[in-house]
């Protein structure tokens, strides 16, 4: 048998590629100078005092207050008044009218037996029912 030679290809290695830095131009930091600040000083007026005048102190005399009493009243007895005798058609009417104008002058706050019982007894105060 016959040997067959097998030819090998060379593989050729690369050379790994080297990068290049671009070097940058050192930065020159420009200072700026500020001016010299001044301080100012405000110069303050002199201070004058004032000075409180005193007014006069004036004597007070105390005056004597007379109390004059007033004379003592006279109490009388009231009669009692004599109440007016009125059927009942009468009183219902007369407590009918004082409820209403009762509840129109409050402004319908309350509940109308409120105004109801109220006006009845002011009439009755003043009427007897026969």
């Amino acid at each position: 048998m016959a040997v067959k030679k097998t030819a090998k290809k060379a593989v050729a290695k690369k050379a790994p590629a080297k990068k290049v830095v671009a070097k940058k131009a050192p930065v020159k930091k420009v200072i700026a100078k500020k001016a010299p600040v001044k301080k100012v000083v405000a110069k303050k007026a002199p201070v004058k005092k004032a000075v409180a005048v005193k007014a006069p102190v004036k004597k007070v005399v105390a005056k004597k207050v007379v109390v004059k009493k007033a004379p003592a009243k006279k109490v009388v007895a009231k009669k009692a008044a004599k109440k007016t005798v009125v059927n009942k058609e009468q009183f219902y009417s007369m407590v009918t009218e004082a409820a209403y104008f009762a509840a129109q002058n409050d402004g319908n706050k309350k509940g109308s037996t409120d105004y109801w019982m109220e006006a009845e007894a002011g009439v009755s105060s003043k009427f007897s029912i026969k």
